[in-house]
């Protein structure tokens, strides 16, 4: 049975018209020709944007030519839930519409769309008029998936945006292969390299494959574990001629899971070259200065030897001035461990008070906090002279006396340390006649030192002395207790 399809569809009373892929009018049905208030011989032949003219750049226009465009890219039917399109009166005049619509293709024999067909539905009354219930809900519906969409595509936007102006580099990678499908500029100029999108790692970038990166994808692909690499360095060729330039970079490879399968691989990080080499250039300079100051403190030893050494009655205070020096090279060994940079206190104790010969007759208690530099050579300075006292006079030079040693922080100033030195079981003490060097050192030492105090008392008991200074924000750390 032959069936004219043409015939039908010009009998039906649903709105259709019938498009070539320049978008001209073939053929519209009776009912299009109402809907719109046109007359065939108007409209066949003619471009459907100048038949039905809206402003370019408006919702109107830009939904619809978004469907026309789609339909002949992805020769796939194509639906606008709703969109106002305006048609011109007889008189001229414009009257508002509302319009759900469907564009179906036809394609030939070669697969190529040949014309497609426009299905229209004339909503307005639906659309104005809102106190029939169940019309109204369509139209909102209708209009929130269009809000939807279109807040889709602006959200769509503003990521695209941020990935694309992110302070560090990130691209993303799907696929075994690895293939780019995101890369932002940070990335770009990273690896010298503007046309990766499509491309697998290995074909835009095959240097990194020589040095392992690729066989690191692959594992993090497979194992589902991410992959971080902190001042890894990379060579990349993208000097004059491929000339190789070094990198240090910190990134991570974070596999992107998808319904149990991992189709992507985030990567991420920082190019931390200049951070890398600043640090090589600080510790050159750094064992430079340790080399420099053991050399000082030799000298200066080897001139007391040789200033003492035809004195008469010097013995004990050149013994004095070797153990001080000694207590500052120990200092000064707990700054070149630490790079110079900061000091735990339970260490800077320890090493001051090392002289004793037996570390169970000290006991330490207090919070972890860390010192600067500067602080770390006066409190051992401070710590030793304290230790030199106890051995030859106070709670060190019997068999049973102790020390004890406890630093706590003030809690009306969190960055200020009151540390506590008392000696118990010792001979009994008496305040010295006048005041050696020892004594002024120690009353002395932290008084230019972040506001600090000391305060020494002779106590029948055992000689207590109490520090305070203050510890700058940015190295004190969180409390954790000593032991022993």
């Amino acid at each position: 049975m032959n069936i004219d399809f043409k015939a039908l569809l010009a009998l039906s009373p649903n709105p259709y018209m019938v498009l070539a892929p320049d978008l001209t009018i073939v053929w519209t049905n009776a009912a299009y020709q109402r809907s719109t208030m046109r007359r065939e011989e108007d409209l066949v032949g003619t471009n459907v944007l100048e038949a039905f003219p809206s402003e370019p750049g408006s919702e109107s226009h830009e939904l619809l030519v978004s469907s026309f465009a789609r339909v002949l890219t992805e020769k796939k039917p194509d639906e606008i839930a709703l969109i106002r399109y305006d048609i011109a009166r007889p008189d001229g005049t414009m009257e508002a519409r509302y319009w759900s619509a469907t564009h179906t293709p036809i394609l030939d024999e070669n697969g190529e769309v040949s014309v497609f067909l426009q299905h229209t539905v004339d909503v307005t009354e639906l659309h104005n008029l809102r106190t029939m219930r169940d019309e109204f809900d369509l139209v909102r519906r209708a209009e929130a998936v269009q809000t939807r969409n279109l807040d889709l595509q602006t959200q769509m936007k503003r990521l695209t945006a941020m990935f694309e102006q992110a302070p560090g580099f990130v691209c993303v990678l799907s696929g075994p292969q690895h293939v780019f499908e995101m890369a932002n500029a940070a990335y770009c100029e990273l690896v010298g390299r503007q046309d990766l999108l499509g491309k697998s790692v290995a074909e835009a970038l095959p240097e990194v494959v020589r040095q392992g990166f690729v066989a690191i994808l692959d594992n993090v692909r497979s194992s589902g574990q991410p992959y971080i690499g902190q001042a890894q360095e990379i060579v990349f060729e993208v000097g004059p001629e491929g000339a190789p330039v070094r990198r240090y970079i910190d990134f991570i490879y974070q596999p992107i899971i998808s319904q149990d399968d991992i189709s992507t691989i985030l990567v991420q990080g920082q190019d931390v070259t200049e951070t890398v080499l600043a640090a090589r250039q600080q510790n050159l300079l750094i064992n430079e200065l340790n080399h420099r100051v053991k050399n000082t403190l030799a000298i200066v030893q080897s001139l007391a030897h040789q200033s003492f050494r035809h004195v008469e009655g010097a013995g004990a205070a050149r013994e004095a001035f070797d153990f001080r020096l000694r207590a500052l090279a120990r200092a000064h060994n707990l700054l070149t461990e630490a790079s110079w940079q900061s000091s735990a206190l339970g260490e800077v104790i320890r090493e001051a008070t090392a002289a004793s010969g037996d570390p169970a007759r000290i006991t330490l208690e207090g919070p972890d906090t860390v010192l600067s530099p500067r602080l770390t050579v006066a409190i051992s300075m401070t710590l030793h002279e304290l230790t030199t006292n106890a051995i030859k006079y106070g709670a060190l030079s019997n068999e049973r006396g102790m020390v004890r040693i406890r630093w706590h922080r003030e809690a009306e100033a969190p960055h200020r340390i009151v540390l506590d030195w008392n000696e118990e079981d010792g001979p009994v003490v008496t305040p010295p006649a006048h005041k050696g060097f020892g004594s002024r050192l120690i009353e002395g030492s932290l008084a230019a030192e972040y506001g600090g105090t000391v305060t020494l008392d002779y106590l029948p008991t055992g000689v207590h002395c109490t520090m305070g200074f203050l510890v700058p924000e940015e190295t004190t750390v969180d409390e954790r207790a000593l032991t022993p």
